[in-house]
């Protein structure tokens, strides 16, 4: 018997049989929706499945954030998920509103970790998302605001919560673009933030000096391959290296004017070869909880086959 024929030649074929054998309900829906046809329906009743009674999200929607209790990263994947699925604004904006008027930090921000309520098995030394340090801290964190304002402003929701947000974010993006050192998980941040910022102008200018800084600081590996065989720049955990494609996911990024067209071709060239033999894409991250591997790579895997075909690749 030929089994040659049996095996998914497309990368697209590869990952569908990779999502199908290894992701949860909520990433096998969104695969679904992305590349598939399915409807927008099936998405958002497997991401409820996450939703908390005070409505945040839990339940480690962020693979790496264990445990039942809603957290500040939590609701950024959501975000994504139901801008992914046109279904960002209207009761679950208002719901998710409410949650983080709840959690906001004096300064009017997010913080960049919020411990579990007392009495949980998870109250002390619970893992963090990757990139959000251990504090528990009053003080709001770009790492968690940003992303959620940037996406709730891209959707057209307005919350009384967002002007204070909004006003941090502007003020953390400057001090960015300041600093002598600024962090890489910080940069993809602020980029998440000026890409729905609702002051475009602002947003291209302040693009436009981060950016220089960025290069001038060697962030970004612009040649994956050579980054191989070079240590990580300051602000990179050991082995972890931000490529041109994570900064620039789509072409209307702002971050996209960053790069020549050589360079984004160059870093899309490499996200197509990363595929790996399963079908998947690889997890270029450190992960504090056991399972979070596995939940992870399906949804590196969509995330990967959206910004190759954002950028007109084939699938």
């Amino acid at each position: 018997m030929d089994r040659s024929a049996a095996v998914p030649s497309s990368p697209l074929a590869r990952a569908e049989q990779f999502v199908w054998l290894t992701a949860r309900v909520l990433e096998q829906r969104r695969f679904a929706y992305h590349f598939l046809g399915g409807g927008a329906d099936p998405v958002e009743t497997a991401l409820t499945a996450y939703l908390g009674d005070d409505g945040g999200y839990g339940h480690a929607l962020e693979p790496d954030l264990r445990g039942p209790h809603s957290r500040p990263q939590h609701a950024a994947h959501a975000l994504r998920v139901l801008d992914g699925i046109g279904r960002c604004g209207g009761r679950h904006a208002e719901g998710l509103c409410r949650y983080l008027t709840e959690i906001t930090t004096p300064d009017g921000a997010l913080p960049a970790h919020r411990p579990a309520p007392p009495g949980s098995p998870v109250a002390s030394g619970g893992p963090a998302a990757f990139g959000g340090p251990m504090a528990d801290g009053p003080a709001g964190n770009l790492l968690t605001t940003g992303p959620v304002v940037g996406l709730l402003h891209r959707n057209d929701v307005w919350h009384a919560w967002l002007f204070r947000a909004t006003d941090f974010c502007w003020a953390a993006v400057a001090a960015l673009e300041e600093r002598a050192a600024p962090r890489a998980e910080e940069v993809l941040a602020a980029v998440a933030f000026l890409d729905g910022a609702p002051d475009r102008s602002r947003a291209l200018a302040a693009a436009e000096r981060l950016g220089r800084r960025v290069r001038k600081q060697g962030l970004v590996a612009l040649d994956p391959e050579a980054a191989r065989a070079t240590p990580p720049p300051h602000g990179h955990p050991p082995g972890r290296r931000i490529f041109v494609h994570e900064v620039a996911p789509t072409p209307g990024s702002t971050a996209r004017a960053w790069f020549t067209d050589a360079e984004v071709e160059r870093s899309l060239d490499f996200l197509a070869d990363s595929q790996c033999e399963d079908g998947g894409w690889p997890l270029r991250r450190s992960t504090r909880a056991p399972g979070a591997v596995l939940e992870s790579r399906p949804i590196v895997t969509i995330e990967a086959l959206l910004t190759l075909r954002a950028y007109g690749r084939a699938l």
